[in-house]
């Protein structure tokens, strides 16, 4: 699929794969202008101070058995994924009174905005809008990305989107920034919430979202979203970068497509039936994980399947956490990558997470 330009505020912004109709992405084409760092550099920068918004890293080529694993996966786990966009949409358009806008945080929630999106408009008729934009642990919301938006859309119907909770991070990140913007609810809407944290969710249940599997390949063919002074201008959204050389290896609409076929009507989700309870914070096992692993920087743990794979794709891994070695229906594809990568698997009794990945410390290495 070819790539796609917008023009937003009269400037040709970001590049992707994505189609038009289904997302507005509200960053900054900064293409050519930053060399990508490979993995063991980047980690060493990151631990040694510098933000990882002011670095973007090569991207993971899949070898042909993860991507096996991969397209298992996602075929796998299509008909899970459609039941919880489907009950995430559901509460979202029962709690914006059926006009929301949705704004999906870059780049794991965009492709579920946009199935968001997709489910909305078959259930209800409605184009509902939908933007992407960045937000950066440390470094806060896109300021000029909300202003655009609030200048279009009322405050309160803003819903934010992404994929999956963690440790929360982001979640407190996102609370912390909308303190700067009257009438915006910061509660965060996402397909699986295991951290119990999120402020709506299609499930608590720890599954794998196959898009966690993939880097841009499966996103847009856009990178993680990038912040640095000499390239950001103050008027500038976030930035990012599109890789326009891997287009031949372009997954993001068979996820989105075969996710889509998988939609049903809301009485026979079960999803929709699950009973709110009060659940167990993730960060208090992250916090118990911290202490059985010698680990004094949480920042280095990474729960969830969705963060543990990310470990896997882009950070240096020192181990790989699970609740079992035979689990291949959730794990599969983690144990293909830790294999790959030479990266020793423990099982741990984990209770809100099937999987958590542990990052080296490289002032011990």
């Amino acid at each position: 699929m070819a790539a796609k330009k917008f023009i937003v505020c009269g400037v040709e912004k970001m590049q992707s794969s994505y189609l038009a109709e289904d997302v507005t992405l509200l960053l900054k084409d900064i293409t050519g202008l930053v060399e990508p760092l490979g993995t063991r550099e980047r980690e060493k920068r990151i631990q040694g101070g510098t933000h990882y918004s002011e670095m973007l890293p090569l991207e993971y080529v899949p070898t042909p058995e993860y991507l096996q694993a991969y397209q298992a996966a996602a075929e796998k786990y299509a008909l899970l994924t459609a039941r919880a966009v489907g009950a995430v949409a559901e509460r979202i358009w029962k709690a914006k009174d059926g006009r929301p806008v949705l704004v999906s945080l870059a780049r794991a929630g965009t492709s579920i905005g946009v199935l968001i999106r997709r489910y909305l408009l078959a259930r209800y008729r409605v184009q509902v809008p939908h933007y992407t934009i960045s937000i950066i642990r440390g470094r806060g919301i896109d300021h000029q990305a909300m202003q655009y938006i609030l200048a279009r859309h009322e405050a309160k119907a803003l819903q934010f989107v992404d994929g999956w909770t963690g440790k929360g991070a982001i979640c407190r990140e996102l609370s912390a920034a909308i303190a700067d913007y009257p009438g915006v609810g910061d509660g965060l809407a996402v397909l699986s919430d295991p951290a119990w944290v999120a402020g709506l969710c299609g499930t608590h249940r720890d599954f794998l979202i196959a898009s966690s599997c993939l880097n841009s390949t499966v996103s847009g063919l856009i990178s993680r979203t990038f912040y640095r002074k000499d390239i950001i201008g103050p008027e500038d959204f976030h930035g990012a970068a599109y890789y326009g050389n891997m287009r031949g290896q372009d997954l993001t609409y068979a996820f989105i497509q075969g996710v889509e076929k998988e939609f049903a009507a809301p009485g026979d989700n079960p999803f929709l039936q699950e009973k709110e309870a009060k659940g167990r914070p993730g960060l208090q096992e992250v916090l118990e994980i911290s202490q059985a692993f010698g680990i004094r920087d949480i920042n280095l743990i990474k729960p969830g399947i969705g963060e543990a794979t990310r470990v896997l794709l882009r950070r240096l891994p020192w181990k790989m956490l699970v609740h079992s070695l035979t689990d291949d229906e959730h794990l599969g594809h983690l144990y293909q990558l830790a294999k790959e990568k030479n990266v020793e698997v423990v099982v741990y009794p984990l209770q809100n997470y099937k999987a958590c990945g542990l990052i080296c410390n490289l002032a011990d290495t």
